[in-house]
């Protein structure tokens, strides 16, 4: 199905304007502080199922409900645990997302089946402005087409979802670049599913013991059931073939230094020690710039036309081990330690 697609400027009418599309069943990508989100009534069984025919997400991919006020947690969850209170304090409006048992209200196509749910309370104006004018809360994911890197700027949404979607409001460039942290309260310890904006060490400040998913840094096994997205297929990925690199700067420059066709996405101060084209992500410790980045610079290597591109892999500190994740999937879990063996993946083919 083709639409023809409104870009729009942020104004206190286009609010007016995609939230009318919203009310109607349409489907609209807005500006969030982490990436674009594709935006649906998260009560409209039918237009949540225009995301996945846009996106060409998978059918087992669960959505995240986006709220604008707190009073809206008790119209998507059935109930909510006292943990959710307290993060929600903490770190609500902001890019955290809380799994609860979900509320009769929200159809099963948001959440693929399951009996819970992701919420969040984004705190990017424009996207609060929007859910509170609809008066709904919305599903979103990020405005990509699936597998594709995130989207961060109006113009990543553009070149993948024009013609599919209803419309895109521009707001900027989005302030953290990597997709909300995921954290579930629905077991009997809360577990971390997805890092993100919220590190783990801020989780832990609030409610003590957290759980890491082994699927943070490891591959799912075939067939599991995955509670948040961003758990079980690859994402993030350009045209090339990415490899990381782990690993010291000499070490990383004598490996890329003979391989022809390729390129580099490293840190500051690194590209100009490659002879291959580069594109740069930041400080070697500046997580937070690395994120920012991170998603443009994915997008930026099928410019260059490379046929591979090796990542110099940064540390999963902070913020970091967001990016890492972002970065295994994009990879396929191929990784190069070159201070040693291989520590994950099949890389026999560099």
């Amino acid at each position: 199905m083709n639409f023809k697609t409104e870009i729009l400027q942020y104004s206190d009418d286009t609010v007016r304007h995609v939230s009318d599309i919203l009310l109607d069943g349409g489907i609209v990508a807005i500006p969030t502080e982490t990436v674009y989100g594709l935006a649906a009534n998260a009560f409209d069984a039918d237009a949540v199922k225009k995301i996945f025919i846009a996106k060409g997400r998978p059918q087992d991919n669960p959505l995240i409900v986006h709220i604008g006020h707190i009073d809206q947690l008790s119209e998507v969850a059935s109930s909510v645990p006292e943990a959710a209170f307290r993060l929600a304090e903490n770190f609500w409006p902001g890019p955290l997302s809380i799994i609860v048992p979900k509320s009769e209200r929200i159809p099963d196509v948001v959440t693929c089946g399951l009996n819970s749910v992701a919420v969040r309370m984004p705190s990017n104006p424009i996207a609060s402005q929007i859910i509170n004018t609809s008066g709904v809360p919305l599903a979103a994911p990020s405005a990509n087409l699936s597998g594709r890197p995130s989207p961060t700027t109006a113009e990543h949404v553009i070149a993948d979802l024009n013609g599919k979607i209803d419309a895109i409001i521009d707001g900027g460039k989005c302030s953290v670049g990597v997709e909300s942290t995921v954290i579930s309260l629905v077991g009997e310890k809360p577990r971390l599913l997805r890092p993100g904006g919220i590190t783990l060490e801020q989780l832990k400040s609030v409610l003590g013991e957290v759980e890491v998913d082994d699927a943070v840094l490891a591959e799912i096994k075939p067939g599991q059931t995955v509670s948040s997205p961003g758990m079980k297929y690859k994402h993030y990925s350009p045209s090339a073939r990415v490899i990381l690199l782990s690993g010291s700067l000499d070490r990383f420059i004598n490996f890329v230094s003979t391989k022809r066709s390729s390129a580099a996405i490293c840190f500051d101060g690194e590209a100009s020690k490659l002879d291959i084209p580069s594109l740069e992500i930041g400080g070697a410790e500046d997580y937070s710039e690395q994120a920012v980045r991170l998603f443009d610079a994915l997008r930026a290597v099928d410019q260059l036309g490379a046929e591979v591109v090796y990542v110099h892999m940064p540390a999963p500190k902070g913020i970091g081990l967001a990016v890492v994740n972002r970065l295994l999937r994009a990879a396929a879990f191929t990784v190069v330690d070159l201070d040693g063996p291989v520590l994950i993946g099949v890389t026999g083919q560099t």
